[in-house]
């Protein structure tokens, strides 16, 4: 089975993060760029289904330069080679010209299923594997917790708040992860060596025929068009217990009207 798994650059979430002053995109040249982590699961479960009935793997990247860092990062967890969409046009894209951009490159390659993180700790939008499957007409399989490959038929268990549903579907599909799916390996440094020699195919915008003019940002349906910091935390009240300390925090509650 040919996997394709879809892996993001995002800037890390343990930091501080910030908008750019000009276009209130992401700031990422001075920002510590990571794999978004959820796609280390969707990476993770390819390897397995890989381990389980063969095939191989393959890294799919849209972003710029400074994205190559984590497809050898992805690549040392043991796929077999990547795909790197960099195109100075893409800076600015929402996630509908990303799909778009993906989805071609998807055109291009042999697989039979794409596993994609869930979301991105970026973004949020949780969309891109359902607008995957509208363009390439292909099921989609969203929210798995679990993922049972036999033959050509997919069962996930799709995880809900108040519990799971189990949906089934055939090849070619994708499938985007929850982290509740598997525990990520860790790379080795067997890996972290023969990912330098593993190859990755970079493609431009005129390589997968997508007009510079539908992405970026000039062609978004939605864009941050301002944006303020959260206001520091007020002090909070203090009760100091003179022997009515009870009394007090239940008069503030109810004042919050929290009781």
């Amino acid at each position: 089975m040919n996997i394709v798994v879809l892996v993001k650059q995002v800037p890390d979430s343990g930091t501080e993060r910030s908008l750019r002053a000009d276009d209130k995109t992401v700031e990422r040249d001075s920002a510590s760029l990571v794999i978004n982590e959820m796609d280390e699961y969707a990476i993770e479960e390819a390897l397995k289904v890989k381990e389980a009935v063969g095939g191989t793997v393959t890294v799919l990247t849209m972003g710029p330069d400074k994205a190559t860092e984590s497809i050898r990062k992805a690549l040392s967890m043991g796929p077999d080679g990547a795909v790197h969409v960099n195109d100075a046009a893409l800076h600015g894209s929402d996630a509908l010209a990303t799909s778009k951009v993906l989805a071609k490159a998807l055109e291009g390659l042999e697989w039979d299923l794409v596993i994609a993180g869930a979301e991105s700790t970026d973004g949020r939008a949780a969309a891109m594997a359902s607008m995957l499957s509208e363009r390439l007409g292909v099921a989609g399989l969203t929210g798995a917790r679990k993922l049972t490959v036999d033959g050509s038929k997919l069962t996930i268990e799709r995880q809900l708040e108040d519990g799971y549903q189990v949906v089934e579907a055939q090849t070619p599909a994708i499938v985007s992860v929850w982290d509740t799916i598997n525990e990520p390996r860790y790379p080795s440094f067997k890996g972290i060596m023969a990912a330098k020699k593993k190859p990755v195919d970079t493609k431009s915008l005129a390589d997968l025929g997508v007009d510079a003019s539908e992405v970026g940002l000039g062609a978004a349906t939605s864009k941050v068009v301002d944006a303020a910091p959260r206001p520091p935390r007020q002090a909070g009240e203090k009760i100091t217990d003179e022997g009515d300390g009870g009394s007090k925090l239940v008069a503030y509650l109810a004042a919050e009207k929290i009781v």
